[in-house]
């Protein structure tokens, strides 16, 4: 196994329902999990018989909620997203212009919390969710080795409304609508052992059919720098979040400047990968200028063996 063996990292999903007249999105957070793809993002697991499992546990924790301004909107504000998902990718030997074909399924369970109050009002924002979040599924991954030092892979991933969901509470595990998201992914690795890993992905949200609301089309850059020490990689890793279209809401909704959300992280990044033993990655990342959403640390680890 050499590698072209590393397992990559596929998206979990978080769902955050808090009123829209309070954060970006209607969610509060990205509708995808930003941060899951640094070093091999080009790489899929080999084609094995049974395929590829990983698992992924991540926490987030946020003391800030910050408008288009990147002032605070909630005072005392913390936010926690702990996540455990389950992934399975099976890559086959059926090609498509010249790439390997795959497909994958990304199943999360998720424990929330969030504490804070509206300035001025005063008025309590609280709650807690836990159980199963919106479910992955990815129909299609492409692979293509184009030469020794360079893979790339495409995918589509479409997020299914399985988490628990109730447009009355502050927080769920579940967003209520569908989200499609096309991604490209690369890595590069130079003769002396330096590498260059990154992804774009989109993200195309439904409506909410309780709310009829419909947060806008969301792109989200990540990547990750390091250098290879024979079974390790070190480096920096982070990702760069933007939404690019206005939500849209009745209007009683008052939408401020189409509620649009952006912010950027960075952070040490480490894998190890050894022929035989499972691969590992961690990554910590620290969230900065962040505009109508939430602002804080990330950190996951991820472990992942073909089979």
């Amino acid at each position: 196994m050499n590698h072209n063996a590393l397992i990559s990292v596929m998206t979990i999903s978080v769902g955050l329902a808090v009123s829209a007249t309070t954060f970006a999105t209607e969610n509060g957070a990205p509708s995808t999990a930003p941060g899951i793809y640094g070093f091999s993002a080009g790489y899929m697991p080999p084609v094995t018989d049974v395929g590829a499992f990983s698992i992924r546990s991540s926490i987030y924790r946020a003391d800030k909620n910050l408008d288009s301004k990147g002032n605070d909107k909630l005072e005392k504000f913390s936010q926690t997203v702990k996540s455990l998902s389950l992934t399975h990718i099976k890559m086959t030997e059926h090609t498509f212009q010249g790439a390997n074909y795959g497909y994958g399924i990304v199943i999360p369970l998720l424990d929330l919390d969030i504490d804070g109050r509206v300035p001025v009002a005063d008025i309590p924002v609280v709650g807690s969710d836990s159980g199963l979040g919106d479910i992955q599924i990815i129909p299609y991954i492409l692979q293509w080795h184009p030469a020794d030092n360079l893979a790339t892979n495409t995918q589509l991933q479409i997020q299914i409304p399985t988490g628990r969901y109730d447009k009355d509470d502050t927080i769920t595990t579940g967003l209520n609508h569908w989200t499609i998201s096309p991604a490209f992914n690369f890595t590069y690795l130079t003769e002396g052992g330096f590498e260059v890993s990154s992804s774009f992905q989109l993200d195309i949200n439904t409506e909410n059919k309780d709310t009829i609301y419909t947060s806008g089309m969301e792109y989200r850059h990540e990547f990750a720098l390091g250098q290879k020490f024979t079974d390790w990689t070190l480096g920096l890793g982070g990702f760069v979040y933007k939404q690019l279209t206005d939500d849209k809401a009745p209007t009683s909704s008052n939408i401020v400047n189409g509620n649009r959300s952006s912010v950027m992280a960075i952070g040490p990044e480490l894998s190890f990968f050894r022929p035989g033993l499972p691969f590992i990655s961690f990554h910590a990342y620290k969230e900065f200028k962040a505009k109508n959403r939430t602002q804080g640390y990330t950190a996951a680890l991820l472990v992942s063996q073909s089979f």
